[in-house]
């Protein structure tokens, strides 16, 4: 300090520039910013560009003067013009910001480039930034990747980063997964959370690298603790789903949460599904509505699908299907294939719209178009019924098949249906079976009932009495009034079981309170039984009727009744 300040006071102006640093960084006096501009300013008028440079700064930062972007731009021009890197730099920063001079990237460009020429790291990247947005130049991304490579190279992580990224998404490059993992890495080590979160998403799609889940759940953790809002989302969906880390609802409603409060949709509709389902946190309707909606109103098609359908069953909500079909409109227009699938059911069922039987195949063809198994079974039942569509047996079968492919029960037995009756396809009772066969291992009613069918008039089977009684039995169970019917036929005429007119009494009276239409013969089959019992009969006939009335009680008071049967 001694030694400067003589040299300074007689006006030689590399003195006066060093006691202003000295000034401003307190090195060897108090920090005194006023001091340091004082002197600064007597160097810079001398045209000492270091001055003229840190005196731009003063004012740019407001220290020790007013801040004043059109001073500090008037010295940062002054070094600029003498070669200073540095002012170059800050001059087009100013430019580019408007900052005390008028908004111009044509200039800013100039100088950062000047700066940049230099070997200037920072200018460089920015001379990257223009050249990607068309800002003042036009638009180039191969230009911008060469001046984010040398500033790359230099070590800055803001250029590493827009490098990794040119190259995973192959803007002025080759796509090339394994240099985007490289340049993220340089710029994740320096602790930059996009390029952390980035890698995380390498690692986990094995994009670049060998597919490693814990490697993500690292680089996301990194990112998140930093307040990364789409590594906080996606740490929040691997604990979710297990990937890399024990699953863990309660973490991930951790993670999702933050995500959700900086605004992330992805995150929001997350959140909303794991408060809907009571996932790591007490089940709360009224709350996953809250974050469906926020998520809802920035176009998230998923959390669009869910308030639909939490507004459908009035879920945290008052039923509202009107509000439910809007939602659902909103999603299925972004191509979700469950929205446009519930938009049919609900346009082709006339909840909270006008039903519209064209309109929902319109939607049920997007979904089935999609792939999804019950859009192609409505689709397939549209046709077959000849609902907003010319009926169609053929067109119906065709949906039917590939849905009944994809292992849908309803379309399974649909498709044997059309194939025993020879709707569609040629009839062909061997295949009819083999359809009813899967859907009834699946336990589906009316498939049983109809096997009972098959075996019982050896359609596509032999004839075999005991095993129709079989399939009747599980669809009389499951409350088929056919099957009870059928069943009841059996019992009365002694095929496959022992003869019961008690006990095809009682089927036929539980088939016909079940299923009392005209369609049904099981009333007209036990009035004419009826007709046919004995006095003593009928108190065990209808009180066994009245025990199978009993939920779940059909087969356990039949089976109790036949033991005492005389073989």
């Amino acid at each position: 300090m001694q030694e400067f300040k003589p040299f300074a006071s007689l006006g030689q102006a590399q003195a006066q520039a060093y006691l202003g640093v000295m000034y401003a960084n307190g090195q060897g006096v108090p920090r005194d910013y006023q001091e340091a501009v004082k002197w600064y300013r007597l160097a810079a008028e001398q045209g000492d560009v270091d001055a003229q440079f840190n005196l731009g700064l003063m004012y740019a930062n407001g220290e020790g003067v007013s801040q004043d972007y059109k001073g500090a731009a008037k010295w940062y021009r002054l070094a600029a013009e003498q070669g200073d890197a540095d002012a170059q730099f800050n001059l087009g920063v100013i430019y580019a910001n408007g900052q005390g001079v008028p908004r111009d990237y044509k200039e800013a460009v100039k100088w950062h480039r000047l700066a940049a020429e230099q070997g200037h790291a920072a200018a460089q990247f920015n001379i990257g930034v223009t050249y990607a947005n068309g800002q003042g130049v036009s638009q180039d991304y191969q230009e911008a990747v060469k001046w984010y490579r040398l500033a790359a190279e230099q070590g800055n992580v803001a250029a590493q980063f827009n490098l990794g990224r040119r190259y995973d998404d192959g803007q002025g490059v080759p796509q090339d997964s394994k240099e985007a993992v490289k340049w993220y890495r340089l710029a994740a080590e320096q602790g930059n959370a996009a390029a952390q979160s980035n890698l995380g998403v390498m690692y986990a799609n094995g994009q670049g690298v060998p597919q490693d889940y814990p490697e993500a759940v690292k680089w996301y953790r990194l990112a998140a603790e930093r307040g990364h809002a789409a590594a906080q989302f996606n740490l929040g969906v691997m604990y979710a789903n297990g990937q890399g880390v024990p699953q863990d609802y309660q973490e991930a409603v951790k993670w999702y949460r933050p995500a959700a409060e900086r605004g992330r949709a992805d995150a929001q509709s997350n959140l909303g599904v794991m408060l809907a389902n009571g996932q790591g946190v007490p089940q709360d309707y009224p709350e996953a509505v809250k974050w469906h909606r926020l998520a809802a109103a920035q176009g998230n098609a998923a959390a669009q699908f869910n308030l639909g359908v939490m507004l459908a069953n009035g879920q945290g909500v008052p039923q509202d299907s009107k509000e439910a079909v809007r939602w659902h409109r909103l999603a299925a227009e972004q191509g979700r294939a469950d929205a446009q699938f519930k938009l049919g059911v609900m346009l082709a069922n006339g909840q909270g719209a006008q039903q519209d039987y064209q309109e929902a195949v319109k939607w049920y063809q997007l979904a089935a178009e999609q792939g999804r198994a019950d859009a192609r079974f409505n689709l397939g039942v549209m046709y077959a019924n000849g609902q907003g569509v010319p009926l169609d047996y053929q067109e119906a079968a065709k949906w039917y098949r590939l849905a009944a492919k994809q292992g849908d029960a309803d379309a399974q037995f649909n498709l044997g249906l059309m194939y025993a009756n020879g709707q569609g396809v040629p009839q062909d009772y061997q295949e009819a079976v083999k359809w009813h066969w899967l859907a009834a291992a699946q336990g589906d009613a009316n498939a049983h009932a109809n096997l009972g069918l098959m075996y019982a008039n050896g359609q596509g089977v032999p004839q075999d009495f005991q095993e129709a009684v079989k399939w009747f039995r599980l669809a009389a169970a499951q409350g088929n009034a056919a099957a009870q019917c059928n069943l009841g036929v059996m019992y009365a005429n002694g095929l496959g079981v022992v003869a019961s007119r008690a006990l095809a009494y009682a089927l036929y009276s539980l088939s016909a309170t079940i299923d009392p239409s005209e369609i049904n013969k099981a009333a007209n089959n036990r009035k004419a039984l009826s007709e046919l019992m004995q006095p003593e009969e009928n108190n065990p006939a209808q009180k066994l009727a009245r025990e199978m009335l009993k939920p779940g009680n059909v087969l356990q008071a039949l089976d109790k009744y036949a033991q005492a049967l005389p073989l």
